[in-house]
């Protein structure tokens, strides 16, 4: 019923949290998300640096910002400027290349609160990965939810259980936000045996969950056998992502760049560095240079420092 079993990998960033959960070094993607971090929980005293990455760019993807809690503000150099709050969705599609900034609001800042959130980036299909690039926000009207006998569960993207949301997806795939009372059961989206999605995955944001016969905490990701048709219980009350889509084939990563072409990859570093793409108006005064590490034609582990720059 179980693949296998991730754990995310804690970092302390300065007083921020996060943990990585893909890209894992023996399983690179789950249908097309190559990447899925965990930003905190964390509480940011008044004044503090919080939320501040830099512009920096990205080709061949699309990224999706979720919230449970906190307020980032993203820019990027299609002229959009938009907050994302708890309940909505920042979609950001690189296609040929974007460079865009994620930063706490000064106000905010000074105020200090929550951050707690997910990041994931779902790679593009060899098809559309040149497409221009282009950013959309989409607020809590436009995921279709249903909350009945201690079970929420809100489509984020992509179609399940009848459902679709509005975000305009590439590629087959959901992505769901459970949150399960103790005791409340439910499933996943039916996979390759039921003519459902050939990937899927569970990733326990808090709380604790039983599949099948075995129990799993916050911070693992499990990812299903391909026909496996399980009931997921809540041990105690939980918070879940749930995920998957088919995939788009082998794609390699590096840094904060996603292709299913090595001399894509190359072409958007030498531009990086060049100054070629351009930065984001409101949003210009600085940036992330180009880490000085030779890219490969796999995928990078995550340990090393060409890891991609989200969430901070």
């Amino acid at each position: 019923m179980i693949e296998m079993v991730i754990e995310a990998r804690r970092k302390d960033l300065g007083g921020f949290e996060v943990g990585r959960i893909l890209p894992f070094h023996s399983r690179r993607m789950v249908g097309p998300f190559i990447f899925l971090d965990q930003m905190g929980p964390a509480e940011f005293a008044p004044g503090a640096e919080a939320i501040s990455v830099r512009p920096h760019p990205h080709i061949g993807l699309s990224t999706l910002t979720y919230l449970f809690e906190g307020e980032i503000m993203h820019r990027d150099n299609t002229g959009a400027t938009q907050a994302i709050r708890p309940g909505e969705v920042n979609w950001m599609t690189a296609g040929k290349g974007i460079v865009h900034s994620e930063r706490t609001d000064p106000l905010k800042r000074s105020q200090g609160g929550p951050m707690h959130g997910m990041q994931a980036w779902i790679a593009l299909p060899t098809e559309v990965e040149d497409i221009d690039p282009s950013f959309h926000h989409h607020g809590e009207q436009d995921q279709p939810a249903y909350d009945n006998a201690g079970l929420f569960a809100r489509l984020v993207a992509g179609e399940a259980y009848g459902a679709k949301a509005a975000v305009k997806t590439s590629s087959p795939l959901f992505y769901v936000h459970w949150e399960l009372a103790q005791g409340v059961r439910t499933a996943p989206p039916p996979g390759k045996g039921a003519s459902g999605y050939s990937e899927r995955a569970l990733y326990v944001v808090k709380g604790e969950i039983e599949v099948g016969d075995r129990r799993f905490h916050a911070g693992q990701m499990i990812v299903l056998e391909p026909t496996a048709e399980p009931t997921v219980k809540a041990v105690t009350a939980a918070s879940v992502m749930v995920l998957g889509g088919e995939p788009v084939g082998p794609r390699v990563i590096w840094w904060n760049f996603v292709s299913s072409s090595q001399a894509k990859i190359d072409a958007a570093k030498a531009d990086w560095k060049a100054g070629r793409m351009t930065l984001p108006t409101e949003d210009s005064l600085e940036f992330i240079p180009l880490p000085d590490v030779p890219s490969t034609p796999e995928p990078a582990p995550a340990s090393v420092k060409c890891e991609p720059t989200h969430p901070v």
